[in-house]
């Protein structure tokens, strides 16, 4: 099908959902997880294509992020579930009042309409949106990455598979066939056709997304993401949490980029934090981490090389760290309001008064104190997983599930009422 095609029938689709009931929606994300589990065999024979074509091409922990194999298959399906589990997000009455002339005011959610979702190389979006798309009353648009497009192809036919087992269009959730930047531009001005665009990808996707959208569209994901030692830190605590934000994941947009560190603790810190990041890992014969340090961490750190003048301001999703040494508290919200994306920022402390300090200097989705960046994600939070993680304010900020998918209305009830 063209791109046009593809916007039209999933338009067509959305409308003869929203009407429906709300176990009708849930029973077919039931059955949109079984059918993941039924086509196992199937997605993970294309995702070995996709990562044949790709490796060499891409870095090894972009690879990582394309990788599927039967427990990540069942996370995918288990997730699903999770989402069918929620409450219903349609049909809620959020506000009711009478007007003094008698008017009757409701503000109910209802459904986005269509959602368009353009990602890259993580196939398990492709589920993770069709289920919160569905379940919040909308179709979905998909646009993968080319690296990618196999085994999100396989996905997306079970999942179709699985709405029409439950009586539903498989048109709900369609996958864009043209991978080319065409067809993303397209789906960025399909005004009438895509209420809501969400990109999840690199910064040079939300960027262009962003500038070129006609439609309504989220900045997500860009995640400079940052925790801060503090002066009254437990430090084995604090090398637990940085050595989890930076090395469980590096490719995803909650790992850490950034491990700011108070003066008064450096001396003591970075050579434990180096040997669990550089020289345990490389005992251990796991990738070591990369630290590069400005000028007051590099003499502590006897593998460090310089910081550059962009490595505080460069998502790495690699095994790379940046280490900076800061004087006071301050000092350390400071140097992530220059630097952040507004992600995620950690502050790992004892003292309670630097907690406050920190969490009230940093205007970031998620704050955190004493633990680690890697939990902003929706099946974290609690929201069975999630469509992106909005870096802006509105409508959406931080994960975003069922409720940030869901619009509103006002119904307003009169008894022959004119103005």
């Amino acid at each position: 099908m063209t791109t046009g095609e593809i916007l039209c029938a999933v338009k067509e689709a959305s409308r003869a959902l929203a009407g429906g009931p709300a176990r009708e929606r849930t029973q077919a994300l039931y059955e949109m997880a079984n059918a993941l589990e039924r086509e196992t065999e199937t997605i993970l024979a294309a995702n070995a294509r996709d990562m044949e074509e790709a490796r060499g091409t891409i870095s090894d922990v972009m690879l990582d992020r394309l990788r599927l194999d039967k427990g990540r298959i069942d996370a995918m399906a288990a997730g699903v579930r999770a989402v069918a589990a929620l409450p219903d997000p349609v049909g809620r009455e959020l506000r009711r009042y009478t007007r003094p002339d008698g008017l009757e005011i409701r503000k109910v959610s209802v459904p986005m309409g269509v959602i368009g979702i353009i990602y890259e190389s993580r196939p398990n979006v492709t589920s993770d949106a069709a289920a919160l798309a569905v379940k919040s009353g909308s179709g979905c648009v998909l646009r993968c990455g080319k690296e990618a497009h196999g085994s999100c192809a396989a996905i997306t036919a079970a999942l179709r598979a699985g709405l029409e087992k439950a009586g539903l269009p498989g048109t709900l959730v369609m996958l864009m066939e043209d991978t080319s930047r065409a067809s993303a531009e397209t789906m960025m001005r399909a005004n009438g056709y895509i209420d809501l665009l969400i990109p999840r990808g690199g910064a040079g996707l939300i960027r262009a997304c962003v500038e070129k959208a006609t439609v309504p569209c989220i900045e997500t994901g860009t995640g400079i993401c940052h925790v801060y030692v503090d002066r009254c830190a437990d430090l084995d605590k604090a090398v637990r949490i940085v050595v989890n934000a930076k090395t469980s994941r590096p490719s995803v947009c909650n790992a850490a980029e950034v491990c700011v560190v108070h003066r008064d603790v450096a001396a003591r810190f970075l050579p434990m934090l180096e040997r669990a990041l550089v020289t345990e890992r490389r005992e251990n014969g796991l990738p070591p981490v990369e630290l590069r340090a400005d000028a007051e961490a590099l003499p502590l750190l006897q593998s460090a090389v310089p910081a550059g003048e962009n490595d505080f301001d460069t998502e790495f999703l690699d095994y790379i760290l940046a280490v900076r040494v800061v004087g006071s508290v301050e000092e350390a919200a400071a140097h992530v309001r220059q630097h952040s994306t507004g992600h995620s920022e950690a502050i790992v402390t004892e003292d309670r008064d630097a907690a406050d300090v920190f969490i009230a200097e940093t205007d970031s989705a998620a704050v955190y104190v004493n633990a680690s960046t890697r939990f902003t994600d929706g099946g974290e939070f609690g929201l069975g997983c999630e469509m992106g993680i909005s870096t802006q304010k509105l409508h959406a900020r931080g994960p975003m599930g069922l409720e940030e998918l869901t619009t509103y209305k006002y119904i307003v009830t009169g008894d022959g009422h004119v103005r």
